[in-house]
């Protein structure tokens, strides 16, 4: 299944999306600027390029 191949072991939620939405209009990411947050549970380890 695919949960299976996600390391957190579960498909995403609206939910999990959201939180990372909400975490960038708190202000405790005042100091935090242009950056891309993946919010996939672990699914593009090793996939991605710097």
């Amino acid at each position: 299944a695919l949960a299976d191949s996600i390391p957190v072991g579960r498909l995403g939620q609206p939910e999990d999306v959201s939180n990372a939405f909400l975490f960038f209009c708190d202000p405790a990411s005042s100091f935090v600027t242009g950056q891309t947050l993946y919010v996939c549970g672990g699914a593009s380890i090793g996939t991605l390029t710097i």
